[in-house]
């Protein structure tokens, strides 16, 4: 995958801003970084826009600037001379993309039939914006045209929101969502960085979903194992599992044969997307040991290791 797509794909909400003054670009950027969400584009909806990217780009540097609502080879050219790292439009214009290519840069047209993937897909794009997507049709659209565009992926943007986030970024082929809850035009206005951080957060949160999958004790050998997890299943009724390298006590315990990472077991925690919960505890500081990284066939994680003990346990996330 194009590595600015990679990114785009981590961090999984991409906030979409109109903005009318350009001083208050840096410290909004600032704020989205500080919620999680180190990603905007910035529409030319506002005269300020290409002010806008210039400040962002220099001042907060580890933001992914992109440039949306482009139009005309004229944005194209001033979006990319103010450092726009991604090429966003409303609608899928040919001329426009093949005009983005012979930059050299990513394009995301935006796409609402079928038809209109197609010529996207014919012009060696494998990723297209879905606008406006609620009022398309939402994810249910793009599940029932998925099955003859396998290979295509979407940035749905458009009416999605906290509550239908997920929705949307359950579904394989989305790559991630735009969307403006988290930069209403009111509190940019209002210079309320610390709502918008807060939003951006919550954001990240949902995405991410942590839970608590299971707990693993460590076991000196398969006989104890079975004898832990059985005694388990005694007190509270859950149904016991046998396994290869463990026994289960329901979905809650599980007991392993052996001795793993943790001096007392592990903890599992499950995330919607291990990639993007990776991406994200890391931007908040956590550590992880890379060495415990599994990963399934397509080269997306499935497993890996905190750094590290907690009283005792590895914590240890999974995919759900």
């Amino acid at each position: 995958m194009d590595p600015i797509l990679e990114q785009i794909y981590r961090i999984g909400v991409i906030p979409v801003i109109a903005i009318d003054d350009a001083s208050k670009a840096v410290p909004l950027a600032r704020a989205l970084v500080a919620g999680g969400l180190p990603a905007a584009e910035v529409t030319f909806r506002t005269a300020a826009a290409q002010e806008a990217m210039e400040a962002i780009t220099a001042q907060v540097p580890e933001m992914l600037v992109g440039a949306g609502t482009v139009l005309t080879h004229d944005q194209v050219d001033r979006a990319l001379a103010a450092g726009a790292k991604f090429i966003v439009s409303p609608g899928f214009n040919p001329d426009t993309v093949r005009y983005v290519q012979s930059k050299g840069a990513l394009m995301l047209p935006g796409t609402a039939t079928p038809g209109e993937m197609e010529q996207a897909m014919a012009l060696g794009l494998d990723v297209v914006k879905f606008f406006p997507a609620e009022q398309n049709g939402g994810v249910a659209k793009l599940k029932a045209v998925a099955g003859p565009y396998k290979t295509l992926k979407w940035m749905p943007t458009g009416g999605v929101n906290a509550k239908n986030l997920m929705d949307y970024l359950s579904f394989d082929q989305i790559v991630a969502c735009g969307g403006t809850w988290m930069v209403k035009k009111d509190l940019i206005e209002a210079e309320n960085w610390t709502e918008i951080t807060r939003l951006a957060r919550e954001a990240v949160d949902t995405m991410l979903g942590l839970t608590l999958a299971h707990v693993g004790i460590n076991c000196a050998d398969a006989q104890e194992s079975e004898r832990t997890a059985k005694a388990i299943c005694g007190l509270f009724g859950f149904p016991y599992r046998a396994g290869g390298a463990s026994n289960h006590a329901g979905s809650a315990v599980e007991c392993t044969k052996a001795p793993g990472p943790g001096t007392h077991g592990h903890i599992a925690i499950a995330a919607n997307n291990l990639d993007r919960a990776i991406y994200h505890l890391e931007l908040r500081g956590v550590e992880f040991d890379r060495s415990t990284l599994k990963t399934d066939a397509r080269g997306r994680a499935k497993a890996v290791y905190v750094a590290g003990e907690f009283g005792g346990f590895a914590i240890h996330l999974v995919q759900k």
